[in-house]
């Protein structure tokens, strides 16, 4: 991978998960960030922590595999050359997109920040709205029946 892969990468990595996973909701529940870390350890914190992390594992794998695989990042406005098929992409079309609400999830749990959980909703749904009348139709245009034969046998989510 070159030089300018791994940075813009890195951008868009701050960037877009960064601040959708990072900073938002750090803003929206900063109260109960301070209130989970002050208290007593229990249980939805390990919990928040577990899935937090996995969420995080998952979208770091899919951006490294999005350089190797796909030659591109993972933002729209600099995508992949090539469709990636591999790694986590065998049994999700959009595990990034998984990845980020595991952290998000994660997020909530461990702050048990109503905000936050309205927040991933939100998410979520803009998610489902930007893959299907964005995303989808830019990559069946650009990797035509090798997208098209992808769908047939990868599901959108899990």
């Amino acid at each position: 991978m070159s030089m300018s892969l791994f940075l813009r990468n890195l951008f868009f990595t701050i960037l877009q998960p960064g601040v959708v996973a990072g900073l938002i909701p750090f803003l929206l529940a900063r109260k109960n960030f301070e209130n989970a870390f002050a208290g007593a350890f229990h249980v939805q914190h390990g919990v928040g922590m577990f899935v937090f992390l996995a969420g995080v594992t998952i979208t770091l794998h899919c951006i490294a595999n999005f350089a190797i695989h796909g030659r591109g990042t993972l933002s729209p406005a600099d995508p992949t050359q090539r469709l990636v098929i591999s790694g986590l992409y065998k049994f999700s079309r959009n595990p990034m997109y998984v990845g980020v609400m595991l952290t998000l999830i994660g997020e909530a749990i461990f702050t048990q920040s109503v905000d936050l959980w309205g927040y991933s909703l939100t998410v979520f749904t803009a998610f489902n709205l930007f893959i299907i009348f964005r995303e989808e139709p830019r990559l069946k245009k650009d990797f035509g029946t090798s997208y098209h034969e992808y769908c047939k046998t990868v599901r959108r989510w899990i």
